[in-house]
């Protein structure tokens, strides 16, 4: 039998024409009738499937609504398009009242600077992260990584300055310096990168060279993981706080993947690519041995263990915990949000 991908946590499902069934109490995949995968529903959190003309039977979909287990689904090009979540998932009604009212008071400017702030000293880490071993063979890249994180730092600071008592009223200076922070931050990344890559700039929607198509795929496992911690927190994943509400936009995944994206996905693909680790890229997209590489790769680090309030979690459970910490925040249980930091 053919693994498909995934962990023990994870099914990917990436090949056109798959079948996904439920045999006893196991999820079985197959393909024009062979067997390719079978995973436990015990244990299991969530089915990714990645690629077109897969298929499900009822039996399957009303397992993993039983269990808990959210099946997300991705276009090609790692954007989330759909999922499918019990509804018993939902949480608490006065966590997502608190969540509506935070928005138009102090809570929602506090979760703004909090999250951008986060975000920005993060990036500054991941800088020193990726330099630390560059003063001698590449002192440019050394130096440039060193004064960008000063810099985002300083971004950080200004960011949690930011006057104003309601997310609207902070949104828009706090985006401007996070912009600032980022351009900073994709630079100094860029001069870190091996230079046979010929990455020019961060490039999110119809990006075609291999940095930027690793990452937008990797942000897109990783915005499952965000909005399954936003509903098991009883947050609506819909109602964000620093990006702007649109129909359909899940604004407060989008919120807290912020804190996230360079300790799970960025750190994934710049160690897989600095490694002379290429993905195959097919038309612009990747093929579907790189999707399985790399998604396995993002679920290995969501394994991975980092300090989290004097203990250490996996940063799958960091994740949870966060989604956890703003919907107490919300309901005022807490008195101020502290966005995730790495420590590397």
């Amino acid at each position: 039998m053919e693994d498909l991908g995934g962990t023990a946590t994870h099914l990917i499902v990436e090949q056109y024409g798959a079948f996904i069934a439920r045999r006893s109490e196991r999820l079985r995949v197959s393909v024009k009738g062979e067997v390719v995968a079978e995973r436990p529903l015990h244990g299991l959190e969530q089915v990714v499937i990645s690629s077109a003309g897969v298929s499900l039977s009822s039996d399957a979909i009303r397992a993993c609504a039983e269990e808990g287990i959210q099946i997300q689904f991705l276009s090609r090009t790692g954007s989330p398009y759909a999922r499918l979540t019990a509804p018993g998932l939902v949480g608490t009604v006065r966590t997502r009242r608190e969540q509506l009212l935070a928005f138009e008071d102090e809570r929602g400017a506090s979760l703004c600077r909090a999250i951008a702030a986060g975000k920005a000293l993060n990036q500054a880490t991941m800088l020193r992260y990726l330099a630390k071993n560059r003063r001698e063979t590449t002192p440019e890249a050394f130096e440039l990584a060193r004064e960008a994180a000063l810099f985002i730092q300083e971004d950080a600071r200004r960011i949690q300055e930011v006057e104003g008592a309601t997310a609207d009223a902070v949104r828009q200076e706090v985006l401007t310096l996070e912009a600032r922070a980022a351009r900073r931050y994709w630079e100094a990344a860029r001069a870190l990168l091996l230079p046979e890559l010929g990455w020019e700039r961060r490039e999110t929607r119809g990006a075609t060279d291999v940095v930027n198509v690793c990452l937008n795929y990797g942000y897109g496992i990783l915005y499952g993981e965000m909005e399954r911690g936003c509903i098991l927190a009883g947050l609506d994943p819909y109602a964000g706080f620093l990006h702007v509400d649109r129909a359909g936009k899940p604004s407060l995944s989008l919120d807290l993947i912020e804190e996230f994206r360079q300790a799970v996905v960025d750190r994934t693909v710049f160690g897989l690519l600095n490694r002379g680790v290429e993905p195959d890229i097919d038309n612009g997209r990747l093929s579907e041995p790189a999707r399985r590489q790399l998604a396995e790769k993002v679920l290995e680090r969501l394994d991975g263990r980092e300090p989290y309030e004097g203990r250490q979690h996996t940063l799958r459970t960091i994740i949870q915990l966060q989604a956890r910490a703003l919907a107490a925040y919300v309901r005022r249980e807490r008195p101020v949000y502290v966005p995730f930091k790495a420590r590397w």
